[in-house]
Order: structure tokens, then sequence, then C-alpha cells
């Protein structure tokens, strides 16, 4: 083998063990997608459940319970977040006791290797690593300070040009806190396997959901406001 091609192999598998980096810190997604339908657009996004199983179970159990439904991102902080509110506190329709139960609880910190790169969803928390409960940030930037202390779960799949509208919208300084000035309200949320649902499928299912939704919302504030 001559020098020049010596130097040829060498860069090759340099460059083959740099792509095998980089595939191996890239978590692969579940075949869940859920839909937060706002009132600027719809976001999908997917879950990492090899990454923060504990993480994932809890969001998406809020998710099926509608939980996240009437809630609203409290922040959008532009190249930054759009950080969804807690459920306890951002709904504007009131919870059921199941709700109540499951957005009153918090999840171990499950932090990983995985990089905070716009798109990217990671639970909000307070000082106590173990204190995440119901908000989350989907980030609009990349944002290396946040590695490793912020449980990544999952990213957008869909959606981008919802963040960029939500980014562009008149904001406020509040504390720490950019907060836009009006509210953007997920109106509703629903959810669908890409392994198993067809488009027919997906339609009829979404119907279902949203329906189901509609009447809980509606059951919960002719209870509260007779």
């Amino acid at each position: 083998m001559s020098i020049r091609e010596f130097c040829f192999w060498i860069k090759g598998c340099t460059l083959l063990a740099l792509v095998f980096t980089i595939s191996s810190l890239e978590p692969e997604l579940g075949s869940t997608r859920v839909v937060f339908q706002t009132n600027y657009g719809d976001i999908e996004f997917g879950f990492y459940p090899t990454i923060a199983p504990k993480t994932v179970d809890h969001i998406f159990k809020l998710v099926r319970l509608g939980g996240y439904n009437t809630n609203h991102f409290f922040r959008v902080d532009k190249g930054f977040v759009a950080q969804v509110a807690d459920v306890t506190n951002g709904r504007s329709a009131p919870m059921n006791e199941e709700q109540r139960r499951e957005a009153e609880k918090t999840v171990v910190g499950e932090f990983s290797e995985v990089k905070h790169v716009r798109g990217i969803l990671s639970m909000g928390r307070y000082d106590d690593p173990d204190s995440a409960s119901s908000s989350f940030s989907m980030l609009l930037g990349d944002a290396p300070h946040l590695d490793g202390k912020y449980a990544i779960f999952g990213k957008v799949t869909k959606g981008d040009e919802t963040l960029a509208k939500l980014e562009e919208l008149p904001t406020r300084k509040e504390g720490i806190f950019v907060m836009p000035m009006e509210r953007i309200t997920i109106l509703s949320s629903y959810y669908y396997d890409t392994e198993i649902e067809n488009c027919e499928q997906d339609r009829s299912i979404l119907k279902r959901r949203l329906a189901a939704s509609a009447l809980e919302v509606e059951r919960q504030r002719m209870k509260c406001f007779p």
C-alpha cells in the first residue's frame, strides 16, 4: 500500500467512525405520534422510549387522558424554547380526578447524552432533578447549556412551520421568562401509531377521539358551572 492509499484509507476509517458515532447518539423514535392542535396550527411529535421510558409513559398517559386539551404555551423565547404549561395550572377547562392525579405526579430525572437541538422535547423542572411533572419545552434552537441537565424524551416530527409562527408573536419579559402577549391554546390533541394505522383509520379514530374529548370538556364544564 502506498502512502497516498494509506492516507485515503485513514480518512475513510475516520469518516466511518464519525458516522457511526453520530448515528449511535441519535435515539430511535417509537411508532407513536401525538398531535397538538393549536390556534396557530398543528404540531406533531414522537417519543424516545429507550431514552426516557418513565417520562414517555407519563406524558403519553396525560395525552391519552386528554390532559393537555385547553392547556397552552406559556413561554415562547425565539431561538430557544416554546414551553407548554403544566397541566394542573395551565388548562382553561377543569380536570377530572384521574387527570388531576396523573398531572400531579413527578418523574425521576432521566438524563441522557442526547443533545438539545431544534425540535427536541425536554422536560421542565425545578431545582430538584426529580421534580419534572407535565410542563415541557419544544426547542426552537440549539441549547447546549441544557445538555445532561433536563430530560429529553422526544422530538417534533411535523409542524416546524407552526413553531416558526409562534416565534413571530409579540412577547413580554417577566423575570427570566419571555412570554407571548396572547394565549397560544392547545385546542385538542390526538395520537396514532405509524405502524398499524393507515390514513383511513386515522380519520375515523381522530373523529372519535376529538368527539370524546369535546364531550369530556363539556361535561366537566357543566359540572363546575351548572
